[in-house]
């Protein structure tokens, strides 16, 4: 897509925000005046070539475009001519289904005829044209939507979306299926995977024109909303699908198209119930009122016999122990399921932070196989954070190459039991279904499938001493004076992962050692919590001190003469504890179970030589850590700049939150920050989306205020100093300051950096018995340096050019964790 394009988009989006401040709102406007814009453009192009009008004729020749854009006509007289076009246009004889479907129920939402003036001038710069840039820009407008929270629907990243549809291969004879379709963005991506496969070397079509209009006769999609299905139509219509079928339909009540059934389902389904649940009719083999639960069981049971899905699932699918969850996932196994795909937990960021995996499904092939194939996904080409900034390690090119192997392999009846992937393994069907709980984390099972490794495999217990820590003391007369660390779980849990840990927030003294007996763990002991919440959090440390431990811990004691503790650590580092137990509502495990953990054991020399591999990479890691830690921008002011009142250079604005109690005031389609929006890892942060949103009574019924992009906000309540710039316009909650700046006389940029040096006052100024707070009176009272122009983009400039730095430091950190990942696989002979 062209800057040009990006920026009408934005500008027509900015035209609206004061009117229709949801995003979804926005979409719809500007998807009902392109349609009609380009209406008017076909009926153009008609007359050019010899024919007549075809959209604007008879009684609606009075409302087309040319007509509405006409200089002569007044604000108020376009209002009134474009809102009874719109509202009519339904009932227009002349337009095709597409497109009376589009203005089904159309209305202006707002009466403003200066603003819809503003708004249809910027429309009248688009031409029509099924060109990909047009469908490529569509696609960025309906990604600024973001999260349907109300529905519980997150917009698909599309490159999760082309891995789906790579691995589900659709063909241009299959029916295809959204059942769940939002913007249409699975739909669309089929659509171009078979234009893609069908195309000779120069990217000519090798489809007859017959299987052209099959295939986008096979193209379909339902939704439950009427405004995502116009968004759905148009989308698919600029990507050269003349008649999409996109129909309003409720997937989970509606019995009408129960009977209707796919080759090939793609789908997103949303993850949230609403309260109260779902009330399905009585035909889904699985009896719940979960919407996750009710869509997975009706994607299955809508497959033609021979045919397949790629669906994208919440975690709660996949391990939850509730019956109708089980219920679903025995049905999977038994009748549906080949592989599962785990994705990284951020994929959905800034959205949501759900934990996702992918579901293949395909009846032929899953009847005729003993496997399921598990894959793992730990970098998919973008961090983990809320910006998803993109990084050098993707793994979904070799997964997806794996993932086709392994079902190429299943297809043809190959055994697997010699195939080892790098990024998965295969579990036998019986051994998901020996427990009854029909577990499908790929974890719990990879201990006992690893195989590939070229050294021997030898259990824990047999090269280690594995015993429990110390009941904790009880009592001040324990402590006082204590002079021996005492190591709890949340001493382990503030270090996370560490191979020296030598502090503890305790300290026991001789009296506890000797009235209660306790056993002390040496130096190179690997602490392994076993019971508690931390159990599933995967903290791994090494002791680099004797330490008294807690019986929340396991403490491994390695016999030096067969393994070394730095290896052992290093080994114990990639075991998911949820591989050792079923339980996985109430995190514990035995000693016996940790005991029986399968590791490859290379001769000590071998050893060695791994472990000063990786912890040369850990010395890379670790000093770009201190680096990214350690940094803090820092404007240099010059004695010399003038210095007014924040009051004085911006407008400052208190946020504030909708009732708790009130559902219909939270999850629209305003944004609204909290600080899970400023983490405190980011000095200056770009706030381009946001975790929540409110909806629009919930704005006009509470204290919570719209901003404008490019306005500073700053977290003023509790934790203080957090400090963001709004890339959108947004709304914040009670606990920010919002800085408009005004008068041109500094940019945003420059006035966050100058609060940044002012953390320190804010917090100083702060007061409050509950929590600390800065009042507006005294924020708007901080002393702010305005310099010249030249000089204030200068600091920003340099200011960016450290940041710069720091993230090529926690680029730099990502690289190296990903060798020391690389010499983990060489060990297990594959991703441990």
């Amino acid at each position: 897509m062209d800057a040009e394009t990006k920026r009408r988009i934005d500008s027509a989006r900015d035209a609206l925000v004061g009117k229709v401040p949801d995003p979804k709102g926005q979409v719809e406007q500007i998807t009902i005046a392109l349609t009609y814009k380009f209406m008017d453009d076909m009926d153009l192009q008609a007359v050019e070539l010899g024919g007549k009008r075809r959209f604007f004729a008879g009684e609606f020749d009075q409302y087309a475009w040319s007509k509405l854009m006409d200089p002569a006509l007044g604000a108020q007289e376009m209002y009134t001519r474009y809102s009874a076009g719109i509202e009519r246009m339904s009932d227009n004889p002349g337009a095709a289904p597409l497109f009376r479907t589009i203005f089904n129920n159309a209305f202006l939402p707002y009466n403003d005829p200066t603003t819809l003036q503003q708004f249809l001038r910027i429309i009248n710069e688009f031409e029509y044209g099924n060109s990909e840039t047009l469908g490529d820009a569509y696609e960025y407008l309906t990604s600024i939507m973001g999260s349907q929270g109300d529905a519980g629907q997150f917009r698909t990243p599309r490159h999760i979306i082309e891995f789906i549809v790579d691995i589900v291969d659709p063909q241009p004879d299959e029916r295809i299926l959204d059942p769940a379709c939002g913007t249409g963005g699975f739909l669309i991506e089929a659509y171009k995977h078979i234009l893609a496969a069908n195309a000779d070397a120069n990217g000519v079509s090798k489809l007859s024109p017959n299987q052209h209009v099959k295939l986008a006769d096979n193209l379909n999609g339902y939704d439950i909303d009427p405004g995502m299905v116009r968004i759905a139509l148009l989308n698919m219509y600029l990507h050269g699908m003349a008649d999409p079928h996109i129909s309003e339909y409720d997937t989970l009540t509606s019995e009408d198209r129960w009977d209707d059934y796919a080759d090939v389902i793609v789908a997103n389904p949303p993850f949230m119930t609403p309260k109260g649940g779902i009330r399905p009719h009585d035909r889904f083999s699985v009896k719940s009122r979960r919407s996750e639960v009710l869509f997975v069981d009706y994607m299955a049971e809508h497959l033609t016999i021979n045919e397949r899905a790629g669906i994208v699932v919440p975690e709660g699918i996949i391990f939850q122990a509730q019956n109708a969850h089980k219920a679903l996932r025995k049905m999977l196994v038994g009748d549906y399921l080949v592989a599962v795909v785990s994705l990284p937990g951020g994929v959905f960021n800034p959205y949501s932070g759900v934990k996702t995996s992918i579901l293949i499904l395909d009846k032929a092939l899953a009847r005729g196989s003993d496997n399921i194939g598990f894959f793992k996904v730990q970098n998919d080409g973008f961090d983990l954070g809320a910006q998803r900034r993109s990084i050098e390690q993707d793994d979904l090119p070799k997964v997806l190459d794996e993932v086709q192997e392994y079902l190429r392999r299943s297809q043809n009846g190959e055994s697997t039991d010699e195939w080892m992937p790098t990024t998965g393994h295969v579990v036998p069907r019986e051994k998901i279904a020996e427990d009854g709980e029909y577990n499908l984390s790929g974890e719990r099972y990879r201990v006992r499938t690893v195989r590939a490794s070229k050294w021997p495999m030898v259990r824990l217990g047999d090269v280690a001493e594995v015993r429990s820590g110390n009941p904790a003391p009880q009592g001040d007369q324990y402590f006082a004076e204590g002079e021996f660390p005492f190591i709890r779980t949340s001493d382990v849990g503030a270090v996370h992962i560490s191979n020296d840990l030598t502090k503890s927030s305790d300290r026991v003294n001789k009296l506890a050692v000797d009235q209660l007996k306790l056993r002390i763990s040496p130096s190179g002991t690997v602490l392994f919590p076993k019971s508690g919440a931390s159990t599933y959090l995967n903290h791994r440390v090494l002791l680099g001190c004797p330490a008294y431990v807690s019986s929340h811990l396991a403490c491994i004691t390695p016999d030096e003469s067969s393994v070394l503790s730095q290896f052992l650590f290093r080994m114990l580092c990639v075991i998911d504890s949820r591989s050792l137990t079923s339980d996985q509502d109430y995190p514990s495990l035995r000693l016996d179970q940790i005991a029986d953990i399968q590791l490859p054991l290379p001769p000590l020399d071998v050893q060695r030589e791994l472990v000063a591999e990786i912890e040369g990479y850990q010395q890379v890691i670790d000093g770009a850590r201190m680096v990214v830690e350690s940094w803090r921008p820092r404007l240099e002011v010059d004695p010399g700049w003038p210095e007014v009142e924040l009051g004085e250079v911006a407008d400052v604005v208190n946020g504030g939150t909708p009732k708790s109690t009130v559902p219909e005031y939270w999850d629209g389609g305003v944004h609204w920050i909290t600080l899970a929006d400023l983490p405190a890892s980011n000095p200056i942060t770009e706030i381009k989306d946001t975790v929540r949103t409110i909806s629009e009574v919930g704005l006009r019924t509470s204290s919570a205020t719209m901003v404008p992009a490019d306005t500073v906000v700053v977290s003023s309540r509790a934790t203080i100093g957090r400090i963001g710039i709004t890339r959108i316009p947004l709304s914040t909650n009670q606990g920010f300051r919002s800085c408009v700046v005004k008068n041109g006389e500094m940019s945003a940029e420059f006035l966050a950096l100058a609060l940044t040096n002012l953390v320190p006052t804010m917090q100083d100024w702060a007061s409050g018995s509950t929590y600390k707070e800065i009042i507006k009176s005294r924020f708007v009272n901080l002393p702010i340096p305005v310099p010249p122009k030249d000089e204030q983009e200068r600091a920003v400039k340099a200011y960016k050019a450290e940041q710069a730095a720091i993230d090529a430091n926690r680029e730099l950190m990502v690289r190296m964790e990903g060798r020391v990942r690389a010499v983990m696989g060489r060990v297990w002979g594959g991703a441990p």
